[in-house]
């Protein structure tokens, strides 16, 4: 087994020194899912939400999410992503909001943990703007789906 980046010698908890990785591009795609009821689904679906429009303030929040990573996750660097994209689609059956989203940089180290916080952070949103009317929602397969460049090259779920 390799050794722990994320800590030195004695044992305590350091920031990994990208100085010397090349700059590539590297992107990553990660999704979530939020399981809610039908008849919450369809007042998203048809603009009736009474917080507004939920998919758009849900888009916004994960945008937002990626470019704090480094914020929210220790010893994460703060990254100069290129492109950030959060899609939601609505699936009738059985009623859920899949959230993909795809994080895009040129440089030292990979966005991964950019796009996993996109999708947790646009299911949360949605949580909070529908917990008044759906108390039962469900988020559930947070998971990477893809990630490219770098050193470990293209690694993509089976």
């Amino acid at each position: 087994m390799s050794e722990l980046t994320h800590l030195d010698k004695q044992g305590a908890a350091r920031m990994v020194d990208v100085s010397a990785k090349d700059q590539t591009v590297r992107e990553a795609r990660a999704e979530a899912t939020i399981r809610l009821e039908a008849t919450t689904l369809a007042m998203i679906v048809d603009g009736q939400h009474p917080k507004g429009d939920v998919l758009a303030v849900s888009r916004i929040a994960g945008i937002m999410a990626a470019k704090k990573t480094h914020d929210l996750i220790p010893l994460c660097h703060a990254l100069n992503l290129s492109s950030v994209s959060v899609t939601l689609t609505p699936v009738d059956d059985p009623a859920s909001i899949h959230i993909e989203t795809r994080c895009k940089l040129t440089g030292q180290t990979g966005v991964e943990m950019e796009a996993l916080t996109a999708a947790s952070v646009a299911a949360l949103t949605l949580y909070d703007m529908c917990k008044a009317v759906d108390r039962g929602m469900v988020i559930d397969g947070v998971r990477l789906l893809e990630k490219k460049g770098g050193r470990s090259g293209h690694w993509q779920v089976a």
